[in-house]
């Protein structure tokens, strides 16, 4: 395979055709005209390309030698055709259009946006369109992305594995509960769109076998400046309160955007686990006060240095104190299914992280063919401090105290720096379209546990249970992707990125050292075929690499509570995936999919509970090969001007195949997963959405899950001339929503396990925007525009 694919790639040169190259430039009141359509025909009329002018005016074309006819047009400007004969690459120069007579100078055209659109390689979502997410955060936003799903704090995409996260492009190095506090932190409001990637390009890291899920932020409109101010209320068992500010300045040479946001409050968490041991049922029951108070803020500055090149800085940090207050309690039965004892922990846990992320960039356009050079150095910290206290009674059924089993202070830190510079090159040829690029990146984690047992009173500091960890990775990468219009149906695009890592972790507890190195190529390859008009088919292949994070490889036991532990795996391997997907459009609203992935080498949490000592330990194993599949079909139904409803439906199967190092047979079932997204205009100012989602039980692997659903019904009113927007929200409204039945079958002992974290909610927000937005702006969206990329 290898063999092939770099052949493919030292054969680009060769896709050269007859093809020619036409560019020109358009201007209208002395200032370049943006999106004006530039529509190429045939002398008998047929259309045979067409594209939209750049932000500086400009538009290029690749056509083939012969007669046609262009036509430019603009709203509120005069169109202008003319007659070409085209027999090389021909530039037009400075095409001037006029203004039509008694037209304003100043145009505003706004389309309204898709809530859903679909391109070659991504699904993307845009939050400003959606009322449930309205005043949320960004898991929030996550949560109603149609086939993304969290459960267990883990975020995936159907049909995939877990998914990495980015932010306007750029990685972020976190996953699990540590990449859940830092999106909670961002605004929903500060969202533009959420692209759900499946199936990643090769400029885009190789790392998670679950695609990527690209959070893009919003920008400022050209020449315009505007405030946006955000109250939202949650209310469920308890309640909190989120403020936040954004502002944005696009003018001239400069665009800056600045946010400021804090939440103040608290939310019920609940768990359950029933382990089926031999000798009884252990039924644990947890409810935790978890707070939500945060303070979190941004800062984004780009400059024109000239007409091509750019320098800009980021900045966003943000500090989370999610101090939580549980109490668990383990009802033991017997062989006769009667209570005979109870452990009750009561629990204090005093937390606090937060992140910095720093980024510097210049973008600069080396001519005007399209030549672009992009770097990026990007800096990002998080720290995390866990102060956790608690104390596990034993009590008989009628609630008499026999003794206290465990008293105990554990205190944790942990550290994460990531370093990284990129390089991106896009390059147009006249035979194809090439971009080629190099990162670098350095990742140091320190983790610290120190373990006091306080069961006397004093604290006593226990060795055995006190641990530090270190973990180092270092990434360098490089990549070269193409694409080429092979006729005027077929375009073909081939990547090929290559990847060298080095891991090392330290473990000063077990005085263990462990090191891995991996060499590996990831080729994509997509292949588009549109018929006509109606008719389009998609394929692309994509290989991806899941690499454990330091938290798995790390040996040391952390303790849950007396009779529960989790520890990782120093010996843990990466696994991979080979990704193949086929789809079909018609008519830009019914599209039907195929998808085909296998992962060797998977890794994952194993659930093992000893029969003899009923001690639970949670370890990370590479423990199964799978082949997943499924079928889906996705429809746009627009009835009525005032009803736009979005559908999805997935049939998914899977095959499992375990080795030896986990006790348990594999379990795979048919899913059924059904979405649909309605919004309806029941005035120019006032909406309705109303979302439901439906995933029947399936049994994949080690783990068999529960049927969840859920129904989000919100309504948005704008008055003020849109400048204040009313929303309510009632959020999961039958409370079903939430993970149940998640059951796995580990050396004879069966666990069912349930997570519900205040799935069941009702939000108000009230937002605010003022500005000046009529500077000679053009806003215009439409629905085939390129998905923004993360130099723009």
């Amino acid at each position: 395979m290898k063999t092939i694919i770099l052949y493919a790639l030292l054969i680009l040169p060769l896709w050269a055709s007859s093809q020619v190259q036409l560019k020109g430039n358009v201007k209208g009141n002395n200032e370049p005209v943006i999106w004006a359509n530039i529509i190429l025909s045939s002398p008998e009329g047929k259309v045979v390309a067409g594209t939209l002018t750049k932000e500086d005016g400009s538009f290029d074309l690749k056509i083939k030698s012969g007669s046609y006819k262009i036509k430019i047009s603009y709203l509120g400007f005069t169109a202008q055709e003319k007659d070409l004969v085209i027999v090389k690459d021909t530039d037009l120069g400075m095409i001037t259009m006029q203004p039509k007579d008694g037209d304003l100078q100043e145009i505003k055209i706004v389309a309204k946006k898709k809530l859903i659109e679909y391109k070659t390689d991504r699904l993307i979502y845009n939050v400003a369109s959606s009322i449930a997410a309205s005043g949320g955060n960004a898991v929030g936003a996550l949560s109603t992305a149609p086939g993304v799903m969290i459960q267990s704090k883990n975020i995936s995409i159907l049909g995939k594995g877990s998914s990495r996260v980015m932010i306007d492009g750029r990685l972020i190095e976190l996953t699990g509960d540590d990449l859940i506090n830092y999106l909670n932190a961002i605004a929903a409001t500060d969202i533009a769109s959420i692209e759900v990637i499946t199936n990643p390009p090769a400029k885009y890291e190789a790392g998670g076998d679950g695609g990527l899920i690209n959070i893009v932020l919003k920008k400022g409109i050209r020449d315009s400046w505007k405030n946006t101010a955000t109250m939202t209320y949650d209310q469920s068992t308890y309640s909190f309160f989120t403020l936040r500010d954004n502002f944005l300045y696009n003018k001239d040479k400069i665009k800056l955007s600045m946010n400021i946001g804090g939440k103040l409050g608290k939310l019920k968490e609940t768990e359950s686990l029933n382990t089926y041991y031999p000798q009884g049922l252990w039924a644990l029951n947890r409810t935790g006060k978890q707070k939500q108070n945060n303070l979190s803020g941004g800062l984004a500055f780009d400059y024109d240095l000239s007409g091509s090149t750019t320098i800009g800085v980021q900045y966003s940090g943000n500090q989370n104190n999610p101090d939580t207050k549980d109490l668990t309690t383990i009802k033991i039965g017997n062989t006769s299914n009667q209570l005979d004892s109870l452990l009750i922990n009561d629990g204090y846990n005093k937390l606090t992280n937060s992140s910095q992320t720093y980024n510097a960039h210049i973008i600069t356009r080396l001519d005007t063919t399209g030549k672009k050079l992009s770097a990026d150095l990007d800096y990002f910290n998080y720290n995390s401090k866990i102060d956790n206290n608690f104390i596990t009674r034993t009590f008989l059924p009628d609630m008499k105290y026999l003794n206290t089993n465990q008293a105990a202070k554990n205190q944790s830190m942990q550290d994460i720096n990531n370093y990284s510079i990129k390089l991106d090159m896009e390059h147009p040829l006249k035979f194809m379209n090439l971009s080629y690029g190099t990162k670098l990146s350095f990742i140091n984690s320190k983790a610290d546990i120190a373990y006091y047992n306080t069961i006397t009173g004093d604290p006593v500091l226990d060795k055995t249970r006190s641990n530090h960890f270190e973990y180092q990775e270092n990434n360098q990468a490089v990549y070269v992707n193409g694409n080429k219009n092979i006729t005027a149906k077929l375009s073909l695009q081939l990547g090929l990125r290559l990847e060298n890592i080095q891991t090392s972790g330290y473990s000063a507890t077990a005085n263990q050292k462990t090191q891995n190195n991996y060499l590996k190529l990831f080729p994509t390859i997509y292949l588009s075929y549109k018929e006509n008009e109606n008719n389009s088919f998609l394929f692309n292949y994509g290989r991806r690499v899941n690499r454990p994070v330091f938290r798995d490889l790390n040996p040391f036991r952390s303790f849950l509570n007396s009779k529960s532990y989790s520890e990782g795996n120093p010996f843990l391997q990466p696994s991979y995936s080979d990704n193949f997907d086929f789809t079909y459009v018609y008519k830009e609203n019914w599209r039907t999919n195929l998808f085909f992935n296998i992962t060797t080498d998977g890794f994952g949490i194993v659930f093992n509970s000893d029969p003899q000592t009923n001690v639970q330990t949670i370890t990370r194993q590479n423990y199964f090969k799978e082949y997943y599949y499924g079928i889906g079909q996705s429809y746009t139904l627009n009835l009525v001007s005032w009803w736009q409803s979005q559908n999805l439906a997935y049939l998914l199967g899977s095959k499992s195949v375990f080795n030896k190092l986990v006790n348990a047979t594999p379990k795979n079932s048919a899913q059924l997963y059904l979405t649909t997204n309605n919004t309806f205009s029941l005035s120019k100012e006032t909406k309705l959405q109303a979302d439901y989602f439906f995933s029947s039980s399936v049994k994949r692997g080690l783990y068999e899950t529960g049927q969840l659903s859920g129904l989000n019904i919100g309504i948005k009113q704008s008055i003020l001339q849109n400048k204040l927007q009313l929303a309510a929200l009632v959020n999961d409204v039958f409370n079903t929503a939430y993970l149940k039945n998640y059951t796995s079958v580990v050396n004879g002992i069966t666990q069912v396990y349930g997570q519900n974290n205040s799935s069941r909610f009702f939000r108000f927000s009230l937002t605010y925007s003022f500005g000046n937005d009529k500077i000679n702006v053009r806003q215009r969206s439409f629905g085939n525009d390129e998905e923004r990329k993360r130099t723009d």
